[in-house]
């Protein structure tokens, strides 16, 4: 662990790794999938990075398109549970010290995870993430939005709106192909999640 904040979040979920199992197994999330997927231009099957895959739901999916993907959390439990799920390759590490081979993914999806990054890492963790995809790869993220940061019980939550995550992906060098917000078909203040795409 290379923070208090990392290990404090760390240390929830693996406290409540079965209960946050049961209690997003079944939530649908083709939506964004579907947003990483049809942005890249690669020649399937995408090689695809999960950042934070937890215990494996979308890493399963992901396979299930007949993908390629590679998981990463930082909690061991999600990661030994990621494992037996998906049957995926999943690595545990930290978000903030990251360790991720160059130019080597297609796309990374990152689904209610880049939150728990404090503001003040964010500009070297994007950049890390633009020099792991390939030129032309994607980026997708989506997160709880505001414009706060801090505890939340035992886990930081870092809220941004779509401009401040435009100001930190553009000059990490993406591009942005798409933004929308979650859940669909319900009015702006109903929907709490934000979901960007980016090109590296």
């Amino acid at each position: 662990m290379t923070t208090d904040t990392s290990r404090r979040t760390l240390q929830h979920y693996e406290r409540n790794a079965e209960s946050f199992w049961q209690g997003t197994r079944d939530h649908d999330v083709t939506q964004n999938l579907d947003a990483l997927v049809s942005a890249i231009t690669a020649t399937p099957p995408f090689r695809i990075l999960e950042l934070g895959c937890g215990p494996g739901r979308d890493l399963h999916a992901l396979v299930e398109r007949g993908h390629l993907p590679i998981g990463l959390d930082g909690c061991a439990r999600f990661v030994e549970m990621a494992r037996t799920y998906s049957g995926c390759e999943v690595w545990l590490q930290d978000f903030l010290a990251l360790a991720l081979p160059p130019a080597h993914f297609d796309g990374v999806f990152a689904n209610a995870s880049l939150f728990h990054i404090p503001s003040e890492h964010l500009p070297r963790v994007l950049g890390e993430l633009a020099a792991t995809l390939k030129p032309g790869g994607v980026l997708f993220f989506s997160n709880p939005r505001g414009n706060q940061e801090g505890w939340s019980g035992e886990r930081y939550g870092c809220y941004l709106e779509a401009g401040r995550w435009r100001e930190l992906c553009s000059a990490a060098g993406f591009v942005e192909l798409d933004c929308y917000y979650r859940p669909p078909g319900k009015p702006r203040n109903e929907q709490p999640w934000l979901a960007m795409t980016w090109r590296r």
